[in-house]
């Protein structure tokens, strides 16, 4: 299993487009994938489970990943947090 802390950069936050974004990548994986934040966890394949996090730019969460392409998997969506979603603002 894979963890790491990652702040929201994108102007508008997790919201809809961007949350998009990061479903999809997500679910090109076989790993479970969850979002911590705030104390809850939240299905990092699930457009539900994303939008209901509320996260907003500066909110930290933290990706934990765990399957077969774990590594694969973080390098990516890391990747999109913390640059490909600044450009889709």
């Amino acid at each position: 299993m894979l963890e790491k802390m990652v702040v929201i950069k994108n102007a508008i936050g997790l919201h809809a487009r961007p949350a998009s974004y990061l479903v999809k990548e997500a679910t090109r994986f076989k790993s479970e994938i969850m979002i911590i934040k705030g104390g809850n966890e939240y299905n990092c394949k699930s457009i539900m489970n994303v939008l209901s996090m509320g996260a907003k730019k500066g909110d930290e969460i933290l990706l934990k990943i765990e399957g077969s392409d774990e590594a694969e998997a973080m390098e990516a969506l890391v990747d999109l947090i913390e640059n490909t979603l600044i450009e889709h603002d």
